[in-house]
């Protein structure tokens, strides 16, 4: 067993693409996918359903690692409104050189912000500068750096 990727369902499955991309170093694993028809309605359990995207695989790992798997639905459902502590899955985080810089890049790309840039300190005095923000379309993803 092994883990495979994680997925994203978006409004705008390439713009969200890019801007992993671009701000993560996330790296398109081809080829794309376009799913449609009386078999994928079955897999989704929907009526006439497409599905297109691409995974991305995730910065720090060779190939075969997990992915990033954005997908665009038709038709789609609206989101929830954007929370931390939403119930089910809450965000993704990466691991970052420098947290100020990152979330700036998040924003110059159409990401949002959160909360502040804060320092915690776990029990064994180690320490994570960290910051909660959004991909641009309201994904919470945690930008982080130890030490």
């Amino acid at each position: 067993m092994r883990y495979v990727h994680t997925n994203l369902v978006a409004k705008d499955w390439r713009k969200l693409a890019n801007f992993y991309q671009q701000v993560f170093a996330c790296v398109p694993v081809p080829p794309e996918r376009d799913y449609s028809g009386e078999t994928f309605d079955r897999l989704a359990n929907l009526q006439h359903a497409r599905q297109r995207g691409m995974h991305l695989r995730l910065p720090g790992f060779a190939e075969n690692a997990p992915t990033l798997e954005i997908f665009e639905y038709e038709p789609s459902l609206d989101k929830p409104e954007t929370k931390v502590n939403r119930l089910g899955f809450g965000h993704i985080a990466f691991a970052v050189d420098n947290v100020q810089a990152t979330l700036t890049s998040v924003l110059e790309h159409g990401g949002g912000q959160i909360g502040e840039v804060v320092t915690l300190t776990r029990a064994d005095g180690q320490r994570v500068t960290v910051v909660y923000a959004t991909d641009p379309e309201g994904n919470v993803v945690e930008l982080q750096r130890w030490g």
